[in-house]
């Protein structure tokens, strides 16, 4: 099943159209569909698609020959000398015909041989530039595909011509996977496993979302109950604290204070954990967005929200897990936080789908930027927090998301309004979005009042 990256695969097409050479750099986290999509891509054309893996150089070299000899039925050959001539054979067979060449886990290459990069970058230069070759250089890890590949430092810097950065899908693709399940569940689904394609794979859509935690999270055998500790151990060194981090920040602290005093660790080191967190695409920095009063302190905040799920309900939980206690776990420690923890992916789902808007131009006006906002409220001497703000230079739209079981009340629309006070636009628009819907007081305020936009989860099914 092939769902979402339309674009991506639209705009590889488009590349592999001008009959040139081309040199694409695919890169993301584990998981998110990299090599499906190029898999996908490379469908019906002639192309060599290589895998690398942690073996040594020599090996990876014995494998990258043999299968080039398989693919142009070259028998009683072992491996090129060096992987200079192989690259170089590659680049003559594609010297007046298309070829693509798939380097997937790149970073395994390069960690057993560390010239692969310049032997590319002189290839590149003096050989390749003049083929129809369209190399593609694919890997999970971020950091080392930004740095080593795309980075100014890079023998590879400038050489490529285009790049994709494959992140985890939107509500609006995930929820594609699941055509049965009514929004409610699409929007809880999404926020349990998030955007990566291969974890979305794995829900079984006829039964209801809880049954599947238990079959699929709360099981020792099943294959999301370890899933994010085998990542970490894969990119990290000293996983214990990284889950530590992460777990504090899943049970919302998430202002770097309140993550050393929970883990009597000294600010400095924090900060340096979190860092590599953020290079991993794991956490992500959030500061309000500079409008009004604006709070001083920075959040974090875990991107993943299969990871925020995973470290808030299963990560402290294990031992119960461990017992076959899953149905416990998912009845008395889950099913009771469900609507609090949904809260922050419901914002993030409203913020998507107003985006969604925008592009239509389905809002009251062209917002040029989105995001939240906390600060300093002077009138009642508090900190005051906005789900959602988006603005140009003289319009605002302020956001309130309610993921309820109750339905909300005129009190809910009239505090909104009085944090608009805080914030001097010509024109000031306000949004509710609701789980439960709305009481008649609201719709009716809403009705006679052109600035009160008023949202449900049924609205998030339209096309986009």
């Amino acid at each position: 099943m092939f769902i979402g990256r339309e674009k991506e695969l639209k705009d590889l097409e488009k590349f592999y159209g001008e009959n040139k050479f081309q040199f694409v750099v695919v890169y993301g986290r584990r998981r998110v569909g990299k090599t499906t999509l190029l898999s996908k891509f490379c469908q019906g054309k002639p192309s060599l698609f290589f895998t690398a893996d942690e073996s040594i150089d020599s090996i990876s070299l014995e494998r990258f020959s043999k299968m080039i000899f398989s693919r142009y039925a070259l028998s009683g050959l072992s491996s090129f000398n060096s992987w200079e001539d192989a690259f170089t054979f590659v680049g003559q067979k594609a010297k007046d015909d298309k070829l693509i060449l798939v380097i997937d886990e790149f970073q395994y290459l390069v960690n057993a041989n560390k010239s692969i990069p310049s032997i590319l970058q002189r290839l590149i230069d003096h050989q390749l530039v003049n083929t129809k070759l369209f190399l593609v250089l694919c890997g999970s890890y971020v950091s080392f595909m930004e740095e080593e590949v795309l980075g100014c430092k890079s023998p590879l810097y400038g050489r490529r011509t285009a790049q994709f950065e494959i992140v985890p899908l939107d509500f609006f693709d995930s929820r594609k996977f699941f055509p049965r399940y009514d929004l409610q569940s699409q929007v809880m689904t999404y926020g349990i496993l998030g955007g990566t394609p291969q974890y979305l794979s794995i829900f079984d859509e006829s039964v209801d979302v809880f049954e599947n935690v238990e079959r699929e999270c709360l099981q020792k055998s099943s294959y999301l109950y370890e899933e994010p500790i085998f990542l970490l151990h894969q990119e990290l060194r000293e996983p214990s604290t990284y889950n530590s981090i992460l777990s504090a920040i899943a049970h919302g602290n998430t202002r770097l204070n309140k993550i050393s005093t929970r883990l009597k660790i000294d600010d400095t080191k924090v900060s340096k954990y979190i860092n590599t967190l953020i290079g991993l695409k794991l956490v992500e920095r959030l500061k309000p967005e500079p409008i009004g009063r604006i709070g001083r302190e920075s959040i974090f905040k875990i991107k993943d929200d299969f990871f925020r799920f995973w470290y808030r309900f299963i990560f402290e939980n294990r031992t119960l897990i461990d017992q076959d206690l899953g149905h416990f776990v998912a009845n008395n420690l889950i099913k009771p936080s469900i609507n609090e923890y949904m809260g922050e992916v419901f914002e993030d789902v409203s913020s998507e789908f107003l985006e969604k808007m925008n592009t239509q131009n389905r809002v009251p006006f062209t917002f040029k930027k989105i995001g939240k906002w906390w600060g300093n409220n002077p009138l009642k001497k508090r900190e005051e927090e906005i789900d959602i703000v988006a603005y140009d230079e003289e319009n605002i739209l302020l956001g309130e998301c309610k993921w309820w079981n109750e339905i909300v009340d005129i009190s809910v629309l009239n505090t909104l309004i009085e944090k608009g006070v805080l914030f001097d636009f010509k024109n000031k628009y306000y949004a509710i979005f609701s789980k439960s819907g709305f009481t008649k007081k609201v719709m009716e305020f809403a009705k006679v009042n052109g600035k009160i936009l008023l949202f449900t989860v049924e609205d998030f099914a339209q096309n986009f």
